[in-house]
């Protein structure tokens, strides 16, 4: 058994209690952990000195420390065609990139699941998906699975998928699809291979067809038999766009939401990326069903698809969660970055009837409402048996001078830092603002070859 004692933490946010009555803020506090949990934590005068014995002691003094952030939408690959089609909306630029992302290869699709996941392991994050849903030159998603693990991240890889091309009426063209029934076969073989069920479990699987505009009907169905047959949950994009609304009534008859519901897509099971135009009887709808919506504002204002009333969905009792989105439409993988957005757009927005998003709510969807969104009951807050998934923040560092009054606000409102501390299961994957056991200036400069490689230049 290792045991770990992070004591004279300056600030402890433990994100425990409701979003709308939360558990105050710990101050002078300590946290004990033992192997990949945590089994004591408070103020530090009140820990049994019997607890102290034995473990590995780390001084985190003008630290404030929180529950890892969680990602629960990215597209892992595009961080290697980051701001191409930087004037574009949605379809314009996915036409634009499908052509350079069909030279994806498996080193590839490996180093840039790598680099991203390190760049969000700086930012704060413990927990991870991706949306991986192009295959070509022998990519799989096994690729993306074996980056997170030697990185050690917490990985919810969804095997996503693409089905219908151009000369069928899809939006991709018909070489970056796949056939219906190699996709399914492959989606059962990772599921097999990969999908660990149990409680602090690093890696699950979830399946991913990934748009109305991009699969058919028939597709979307099997996936969502094959995924509860199986135990495992179903993701894709979802009401991201107005002409996204448009080509749902041409060629359904119905609003995005009401598709999705015609072939089974709704549950406790399902979560949507974006939900930028969701209705507030889409939002009652969803609560009532329990689907989770992953909010992506930095990519949704970069492709000008709008933003998505937030403060809405909570109010209504929606899950929702925070994503960075793919690295080639925000275009970077910086969670806490993404956090900060969300409460200012929220604000920009300025809802009708409601209030803006506070700090702790944009914490909160980046931690409780990922953990909810992705079914998770052992991470997104700081408790007795929960995992030790936590990150430490430097609140000396000269970004919060003049803001240490209020660490909470800090976080969300002052320009957001790479962490000092980020640890999952137990296990550091950053220390001292550097990630443990990876060469990052290597990584880098095979990342940039794919990159040139793929773009052509």
């Amino acid at each position: 058994m290792t045991r770990t004692l992070l004591r004279r933490i300056h600030t402890l946010i433990t994100m425990q209690g409701e979003r709308s009555s939360p558990a105050l803020p710990i101050h002078d506090a300590a946290v004990l952990i033992e192997d990949q949990q945590i089994v004591w934590l408070g103020a530090e005068n009140e820990l049994p000195a019997e607890l102290k014995d034995g473990a590995a002691v780390r001084d985190l003094s003008g630290h404030v420390v929180l529950p890892g952030l969680i990602n629960t939408h990215h597209h892992l690959y595009q961080t290697l065609t980051r701001c191409l089609a930087p004037d574009a909306g949605l379809f314009d630029w996915l036409r634009t990139l499908y052509p350079i992302w069909l030279n994806l290869t498996p080193d590839a699709a490996h180093d840039s699941a790598q680099l991203g996941l390190a760049e969000l392991a700086l930012s704060g994050c413990t927990t991870s998906s991706d949306h991986l849903y192009l295959y070509p030159n022998g990519v799989r998603l096994d690729d993306t699975i074996h980056a997170a693990q030697a990185l050690g991240l917490r990985f919810h890889a969804t095997r996503g998928s693409m089905s219908l091309g151009e000369s069928l009426g899809g939006l991709p063209p018909d070489r970056a699809v796949e056939r219906e029934d190699a996709i399914l076969s492959d989606s059962a073989r990772v599921i097999g291979t990969f999908h660990d069920a149990s409680r602090f479990a690093l890696t699950r699987i979830a399946l991913a067809p990934c748009s109305p505009f991009s699969v058919t009907g028939d597709l979307m169905r099997e996936s969502a038999v094959l995924a509860r047959e199986r135990g495992v949950m179903l993701h894709t994009h979802l009401a991201e766009t107005a002409d996204e609304d448009a080509y749902c009534l041409a060629n359904f008859g119905l609003r995005p939401l009401d598709y999705a519901d015609s072939l089974g897509w709704t549950g406790p099971d399902v979560w949507f990326a974006h939900g930028v135009h969701f209705s507030s009887d889409d939002a009652a709808r969803l609560s009532a069903c329990g689907c989770g919506v992953a909010h992506c504002p930095s990519s949704n204002m970069r492709l000008a698809s709008g933003i998505a009333a937030t403060r809405q969905l909570l109010e209504a009792g929606v899950k929702v969660a925070l994503g960075v989105d793919g690295s080639a439409s925000n275009d970077g993988s910086h969670l806490l970055a993404e956090a900060r957005q969300a409460l200012l757009a929220s604000r920009v927005r300025g809802e009708p009837g409601t209030q803006s998003l506070t700090a702790h709510d944009a914490l909160w969807m980046a931690t409780r409402g990922g953990a909810a969104v992705l079914n998770r009951d052992d991470v997104g807050q700081l408790a007795p048996g929960f995992a030790a998934d936590l990150i430490a923040i430097d609140l000396q560092s000269v970004g919060y001078s003049g803001a240490r009054h209020d660490p909470l606000s800090a976080l969300t409102l002052c320009a957001p830092p790479h962490v000092a501390l980020n640890m999952v299961n137990g296990r550091v994957v950053v220390d001292g603002g550097h990630l443990v056991g990876l060469d990052l200036p290597a990584l880098i400069e095979r990342h940039d070859r794919h990159s040139r490689r793929m773009i052509g230049s």
